[in-house]
């Protein structure tokens, strides 16, 4: 399957339509490199948040391939990125992901049940059916 064209520029709203799109198609690592497009070209303060979900998209990539040790290793990188690295300074003084209706807490969760049931040996089969949602209930 062909890769993503890297460097694509979008704004915050077409990252997420874009990258819901191949997560619900189940390309997780297709959704990863609109994750990467974002971080190279979006503002410093918000690096931590892109980094988060791709890695978010690579774990479930990698979980998917069977790599569970590393599938469940980078979904907690990008959970703890989404805890730790939420940026401020949004409109109204929101986070990053609030600001862009990214339900952060839901994410955080689904990655870190699917890094669980991936180390206990559960095999993730179907990276669509596993596709978190971004925005409004992960």
């Amino acid at each position: 399957m062909p890769r993503q064209p890297e460097g694509v520029v979008r704004g915050p709203a077409e990252t997420l339509r874009e990258a819901q799109r191949l997560l619900d198609a189940g390309m997780p690592f297709h959704a990863h490199e609109v994750f990467e497009d974002a971080w190279k070209s979006g503002p410093e303060a918000e690096r931590e948040l892109w980094q988060g979900l791709a890695q978010l998209a690579v774990g479930l990539t990698h979980a998917a391939r069977g790599n569970t040790a590393g599938g469940a290793r980078l979904l907690r990188r990008g959970a703890d990125r989404l805890v730790g690295g939420a940026p401020r300074g949004a409109p109204g003084g929101a986070s990053g992901a609030e600001a862009y209706g990214i339900d952060a807490g839901g994410l955080v969760a689904w990655a870190r049940n699917l890094a669980d049931r991936a180390e206990a040996g559960t095999p993730v089969a179907d990276a669509a059916a596993q596709a978190p949602r971004l925005c409004g209930g992960g």
